[in-house]
């Protein structure tokens, strides 16, 4: 099984190893990280890059992982990538996405029609795809998979270990990584956090990202 991990300048970290810790441990898998620009890529926090091959080395993987990242919006209109994303869609046996990662989907086309999710500051703008924004942990429609934000990839991947192997070899997986959440504090969506830690949030990406890709194109609320 070849899994591509599709990466850019500006990727998250978390976005890319929690899908690859557990992917790799498909039977028989071959997990490489693809990029337009092989070599080292450096990620949104200083520090930490990954070396990435050129998308032509895996033109035909079973899974696809693309990765979100500060920078994403930057690749929209990135022919090389999108053109890639169509291309090995249509053998893949997954299609999927981690965080801002589906607005690269959105932008090959290929949620049109389809229900995805991605991190909630970008929530809304999925709907510039013809997508339907659905705020959850993990969406599955069709041979796509779309993640909400960075640490719900490794939920993503798990569920792509329960639909090529099964639910115990699933189950097998999380024990093996001891996939436990336990967070000290239950905030990790908007519907669960205190409003001010949502606002103060909202405030701070803001600030150092900037408005949606939504707002900052259609002038949307």
């Amino acid at each position: 099984m070849d899994v591509a991990i599709l990466i850019y300048e500006g990727f998250t970290a978390l976005d890319v190893t929690g899908p690859f810790e557990v992917l790799s441990r498909l039977p028989d898998a071959r997990v490489r990280f693809v990029s337009a620009t092989p070599g080292m890529v450096a990620a949104d926090q200083p520090g930490f890059g990954l070396v990435a091959e050129p998308l032509e080395s895996m033109e035909r993987p079973g899974v696809v992982v693309v990765s979100g990242g500060s920078t994403t919006t930057r690749f929209l209109d990135d022919e090389a990538v999108l053109s890639w994303l169509r291309r090995t869609h249509e053998t893949s046996v997954w299609t999927t996405s981690v965080c801002t990662g589906s607005l690269l989907l959105g932008a090959a086309g290929l949620l049109q029609g389809r229900a995805a999710t991605t991190f909630w500051y970008e929530l809304d703008s999925l709907r510039c795809f013809g997508a339907e924004p659905v705020s959850r942990r993990v969406v599955e429609d069709g041979k796509i998979i779309t993640a909400a934000g960075v640490s719900s990839g490794i939920d993503m991947a798990l569920v792509v270990c329960d639909r090529l192997q099964g639910p115990a070899y699933a189950q097998a997986v999380q024990l093996g990584i001891e996939y436990d959440p336990q967070p000290p504090h239950d905030a990790g969506s908007v519907d669960k956090a205190p409003a001010e830690v949502v606002r103060f949030m909202r405030d701070n990406l803001e600030r150092a990202y900037g408005p949606s890709w939504a707002r900052r194109n259609y002038h949307t609320s």
